[in-house]
């Protein structure tokens, strides 16, 4: 059989007599954290309208596709899902932004006026990001905070304290990994526990701090436990 002649050159002859194409028409753009480069890279938001062609010009129109979002860098397409995901950027912000909220609340549960709690904090609130915490910054945050919420030191996790809590734990919680939710409230815990055993304050902030990063009241416990063992 000649070559062209069967039925796989039929089907090739008749792709290149009619077809579809897709016409694209930008819809946005910004920043995301593109899953193909494994960074963070501008975006086109593209929305697009498929047409019959014939012998490669567009002649009937057949739907719309999309929307899709377009990587600047490797032109790949990917779902709108994946602007749910923060950029690089934005993440590392959040996580800042977690650290120093769980600092403070456990600092209001009761150690704002414990040296070695006020210095454990400020460690962990460092190493998030914030590289000029001072011990007096934290302890004049809490005072803010507890004037904000109404509440006083040492009290269990009111209203107040837990939606700071939850507006900065919520929004992060699924993109981290078990562990890195863990380690939050292990940063929380080994705050709790510079100044001695956990108070019921304490406990109950951290509860808040569970449950907020999705994780289980056992598992909660189980890591509070294993922080009141580990030497500081």
């Amino acid at each position: 059989m000649l070559p062209g002649r069967g039925r796989n050159g039929h089907a090739a002859r008749c792709s290149r007599i009619l077809g579809t194409r897709i016409a694209w028409t930008a819809a946005g753009d910004g920043e995301f954290f593109c899953p193909g480069c494994g960074g963070d890279r501008n975006y086109q938001r593209l929305t697009g309208q498929r047409r019959f062609t014939l012998l490669g010009l567009p002649v009937l129109p057949r739907g719309d596709t999309g929307p899709v979002v377009e990587c600047a860098a490797c032109r790949r397409h990917f779902g709108t899902d994946v602007l749910d995901h923060p950029t690089t950027t934005r993440f590392s912000a959040m996580l800042r932004d977690a650290v120093h909220t769980v600092a403070l609340a456990v600092l209001a549960a009761g150690g704002a006026g414990s040296r070695t709690a006020l210095e454990t904090a400020v460690l962990a609130v460092r190493a998030a990001g914030f590289d000029d915490c001072t011990e007096e910054q934290l302890a004049a945050l809490v005072e803010a905070l507890e004037a904000d919420t109404g509440r006083i030191t040492g009290e269990p996790c009111g209203a107040g304290l837990a939606i700071e809590l939850h507006e900065a734990l919520d929004p992060l919680a699924p993109h981290l990994a078990t562990v890195g939710r863990e380690s939050i409230l292990l940063q929380g815990a080994r705050i709790a526990l510079a100044d001695g055993p956990y108070t019921p304050a304490e406990r109950d902030v951290l509860a808040t701090v569970g449950a907020a990063l999705t994780i289980c009241s056992d598992d909660v416990t189980r890591l509070m436990a294993a922080a009141a063992r580990t030497p500081s």
